[in-house]
């Protein structure tokens, strides 16, 4: 403890304590009513006799008294007069207002520099300000510093509650978490009752401060320059409407459009169909990675079985509407390889090795990978790549991250073979001989319908089997057939059968469900873990029936408890649904073209891709 004020000080702290009225200035400039008053303190020694005056604030400035001299009966008469004076100040000086304080903001950071005004505490116009130097000392697990001295019951005045950010009388700032505080000083001064300590310690300070007054004010701080948002930002920000406008599409009024606008039972929700059907057409963008030559890549077959898995390939090619050239502007990838063409180009026919199309698929996506930084950055979470030869799904798996991360655009959506609805698309198998639709579109109406059920294929797979020993020419409403009669035609038996039997064979995909839509027949799928094409907009169970291979007894039961009237509803869906399948080139609004392409739009929805390169999902 200091003996005096001032003169007890250490020399080069004299300049830093100065004491004015009841106020105390540490680092200010003393007034010259102060100036005075400490030079009468320095030149006037207490003598301690009188017994009245210990205990008194005057005396306690200084304790440990001179021995008396001669001086002391001459300045009687004054310390007659200074005494109640003394009085009046120390019980001023201990009962009168506190001030408020002042926290300073150090940091080794420059826009976090700050400072606070403090607020006058009573209508004297008293105020304690206490300055402290920071110190250059680095502090653990320091991202801001903040350095604050403060009288609170005369000790220091902190306060970390957060919940007193609420009464702020200033706006408050974002600012860092709670950080390290650590002052240097560490010193104790006993002034006219007035105990301020500041100890070396370390403590952990919020974004408040509690001033003496009670007030509470929030560090304001100094905004951070906006960083610039990123392309990728933007394009979430774009999809994060879409995913609005969708939402609030389902519970308004449906969007008019002058081509077409679904309506009924045979969509899940047909008014957030259109409207996500609109968005993907004003936002969606496709890149169409160029690498790669013909005949494996930007390449696939149009005339066959597989007609769907080319068809798309060379559309995405020459569309101008979604293709982008600008990768930044892409919301998905395309990898433009056909399965197909792997399997006849690269697979070396018998040899039961998958080992070629397996380093084809790898270099290629290290191939892009190296180039673009769009794989890397979402571990192909936006690419997609699209297959309809039953070896696709095995194909995805050549790298993991395309089988596990990528949107699988595949006939073959076996959910027993690691295809997720969630994240997968399923789409449909088309066989095109001709690579158009002519002869293939139309049937009569259901009254013209005489057979109940038809189906004639290649016995393959473990449903066909089944359902040829129950029902080959076993019964006449029944048509089940390995081979057609000469001269028997396949598609004029679908026009005149009501339902149209599809069974799975080695794969669960089938030609026959598009074959019979395409010709006014209720298909009838027959398969184990199928999921159809389309099945997130499209509600098959309104136009389409769905049994497994232990249904099969049962198939003519199951038909015919089918009402006429129910029957007839179901056709009339089958034919409204139809546009969703057909093929068209140039492709038209809401064809199989579009609704493929609507289908990806819709799983990269569920992503979100992030600048630090993960994906999240919805």
């Amino acid at each position: 403890m200091y003996r005096t004020l001032a003169s007890g000080l250490p020399h080069n702290n004299r300049e830093r304590v100065k004491h004015i009225g009841v106020g105390i200035v540490i680092g200010g400039k003393q007034n010259e009513a102060g100036r005075k008053q400490v030079q009468n303190w320095e030149s006037v020694e207490f003598c301690m006799r009188n017994s009245h005056i210990e205990g008194m604030a005057s005396g306690r400035l200084a304790r440990s008294c001179c021995p008396l001299t001669h001086k002391c009966s001459e300045a009687s008469p004054v310390l007659l007069f200074m005494i109640p004076l003394a009085v009046l100040f120390g019980f001023v000086s201990v009962m009168g207002p506190r001030a408020s304080t002042s926290p300073v903001i150090l940091s080794n950071h420059p826009w976090l520099w700050s400072s606070f005004s403090s607020s006058s505490s009573s209508s004297n116009n008293n105020q304690l300000k206490i300055d402290v130097v920071a110190s250059k000392a680095k502090a653990v697990d320091l991202h801001s510093t903040v350095v604050m001295a403060g009288v609170e019951d005369k000790k220091e005045g902190l306060l970390s509650d957060p919940l007193n950010l609420n009464r702020s009388s200033s706006t408050p700032t974002a600012v860092q978490p709670a950080v390290r505080v650590q002052d240097q000083s560490n010193s104790t001064m006993e002034i006219d009752g007035l105990n301020i300590s500041m100890s070396t310690t370390n403590k952990t300070l919020g974004v408040a401060v509690a001033a003496a007054t009670n007030e509470t004010h929030a560090v304001p701080m100094k905004a951070e320059r906006k960083r610039a948002v990123t392309k990728l930002e933007k394009l979430e920000a774009g999809l994060q409407r879409a995913r609005v406008a969708i939402k609030e599409a389902s519970i308004g009024n449906q969007t008019q459009d002058p081509d077409f606008v679904p309506l009924g039972p045979m969509y899940w929700d047909s008014k957030a169909f259109h409207r996500s059907y609109l968005e993907m057409e004003q936002k969606f963008k496709v890149f169409v990675y160029e690498e790669g030559e013909p005949p494996v890549f930007h390449d696939g077959p149009c005339k066959s079985i597989y007609s769907m898995e080319g068809n798309f390939i060379y559309t995405m090619e020459v569309n101008k509407q979604f293709r982008t050239k600008e990768a930044d502007k892409a919301h998905v990838f395309f990898l433009p390889f056909s399965v197909v063409k792997l399997v006849r180009f690269v697979y070396v026919r018998d040899s039961h090795d998958f080992g070629p199309i397996r380093r084809t698929v790898i270099d290629y996506v290290n191939l892009i990978a190296g180039k673009y930084p769009y794989w890397n950055r979402s571990l192909g979470a936006d690419h997609f790549m699209l297959a309809c030869h039953d070896w696709g799904p095995e194909t995805s798996f050549s790298v993991p991250y395309l089988g596990k991360n990528s949107i699988r655009v595949l006939c073959n959506a076996n959910t027993s073979e690691k295809f997720s609805p969630v994240k997968d698309v399923s789409f449909p198998e088309i066989n095109l001989q001709t690579g158009g639709l002519t002869g293939l579109i139309g049937g009569p109406s259901p009254s013209r319908r005489s057979i109940l059920a038809f189906f004639a294929g290649g016995v393959h797979g473990p449903i066909r089997p089944v359902l040829l020993e129950h029902w080959e020419n076993k019964d006449e409403d029944i048509r089940v057939h390995k081979y057609l009669p000469k001269g028997v035609s396949y598609y004029e038996m679908m026009r005149k059968s009501k339902y149209c039997l599809c069974p799975s064979g080695y794969e669960v995909a089938s030609p026959r469900v598009v074959e019979a839509i395409y010709t006014g027949c209720v298909p009838v799928l027959i398969s184990e873990h199928y999921v159809p094409p389309f099945s997130d907009v499209l509600n098959w169970k309104s136009f389409s029936v769905a049994l497994s291979t232990r249904d099969i007894p049962n198939l003519k039961s199951i038909l015919t408890s089918i009402s006429p009237r129910q029957y007839i509803r179901m056709h009339r869906r089958v034919v409204q649904v139809r546009r969703h399948f057909e093929f068209n080139s140039p492709p038209k609004r809401f064809d199989v073209f579009h609704m493929i392409l609507h289908s990806i739009w819709l799983r990269r929805l569920n992503v979100r891709i992030q600048n630090d390169q993960s994906a999240v999902t919805s």
